[in-house]
């Protein structure tokens, strides 16, 4: 009897799990949710204003890690997310794209705010000191070196774009490699009522 009665109910929380399972959202990017990384920035704005992750509260915030003189990496993931927030219609008013330099001795305040609103006017760009862009990228896992060419340098870096959600949760890391229509998908999954 109590044997059979533990099997019972092993099997019926069993079946719960699967079907919790069954309601968990599914991303073309990486679902970071819970992750006790990526959690603020400190970094100011071509103004001069210190700017954090607080100020976006209730936006659902992309937050991407690159440098005005990157050649393809950055345009590519910048003009899917500007595409991809023009896809979204009205949802995408909800979207916040941020860029944060990683080349703060070349990429001056006004040269990032500048880059990141030429893809899309609402785009905003942030710059820090390189002591302090160095803890921010520690902050979001995020790998970042010169490499020389020629007479100047190009910098390797992390392509991934990390999206918040209103409450300021990181929940996505999408990929670079990722189109238009697959940040659309995941920002519309992201975006629906839990449990619909």
């Amino acid at each position: 009897m109590r044997r059979s009665l533990v099997s019972a109910i092993l099997a019926g929380l069993f079946l719960l799990l699967a079907a919790c399972d069954q309601f968990k959202p599914t991303y073309s990017g990486i679902d970071v949710t819970g992750v006790d990384w990526g959690r603020d920035f400190r970094l100011t704005d071509a103004d001069g204003r210190e700017r954090t992750l607080a100020d976006y509260r209730g936006k659902y915030v992309m937050v991407f890690f690159g440098f005005v003189y990157c050649p393809i990496v950055c345009p590519t993931v910048l003009i899917t997310a500007a595409e991809a927030r023009k896809g979204l219609g009205a949802d995408g008013e909800q979207i916040q794209v941020i860029v944060i330099t990683l080349d703060p001795e070349r990429d001056t305040p006004a040269d990032i705010r500048n880059y990141a609103i030429a893809f899309d006017p609402s785009f905003e760009g942030l710059w820090g000191t390189p002591e302090r862009i160095k803890e921010v990228a520690k902050e979001f896992r995020v790998f970042y070196q010169k490499v020389p060419t020629g007479n100047s340098y190009t910098i390797d870096h992390t392509a991934l774009t990390y999206v918040f959600d209103p409450q300021g949760r990181l929940r996505l890391a999408m990929r670079h490699q990722q189109t238009a229509d697959d940040f659309i998908a995941d920002l519309r999954t992201l975006m629906k009522p839990a449990g619909l």
